[in-house]
């Protein structure tokens, strides 16, 4: 089978501009829906059946969940969770560690890029999913700093093709 490679950057939960908690929230439901639509799209539109999620709270999270759900609607997609290190979830509560191993569970293939925690494994697991794909999703709140905001300049860097979900516009795009 041929892939047709899709990952996504995004921010962890104080990168987006309302309580990212609060799963009742007027825009986080928007947010949702969006993500979801934007990788049905992508699938029946133009043919991706591969998506890969770094996994970290936030972004990553919703965009594997949203994977996972799909699979029973489109069986041929698969779900890619490329992990910097082997401790990516040491410093999390219980529940964001039980919404992660429920991730990697329901996932494809689960890649440890790195044998251990460095400086800059996040920004390398970030590259070796642009590097990877075809497509990238951008979930980005628009300021230039931070590890999103740096992916989006390696995007770009490669002319990769990409899409920006815009956590801070009306219309989110």
């Amino acid at each position: 089978m041929e892939f047709k490679i899709c990952a996504l950057t995004g921010h962890r939960p104080k990168g987006f501009p309302w309580n990212y908690r609060d799963k009742s929230c007027k825009e986080q439901k928007e947010y949702l829906k969006m993500l979801e639509d934007t990788i049905i799209e992508l699938i029946e539109k133009d043919g991706f059946n591969y998506f890969i999620s770094g996994g970290a709270i936030g972004a990553d999270q919703d965009f594997a969940e949203i994977v996972i759900k799909l699979k029973k609607h489109y069986p041929n997609i698969q779900l890619e969770i490329a992990v910097p290190c082997p401790n990516q979830d040491v410093k999390w509560n219980s529940s964001d560690k039980a919404r992660y191993k429920q991730i990697l569970e329901n996932s494809d293939l689960v890649n440890i890029l790195s044998t251990s925690y460095t400086p800059n494994c996040m920004q390398k697991r970030n590259e070796y999913m642009v590097d990877k794909s075809d497509f990238v999703i951008v979930v980005w709140n628009g300021e230039p700093t931070g590890g999103t905001y740096n992916t989006l300049c390696y995007i770009k860097h490669l002319n990769k093709s990409y899409e920006i979900i815009n956590l801070k516009s009306e219309n989110g795009k």
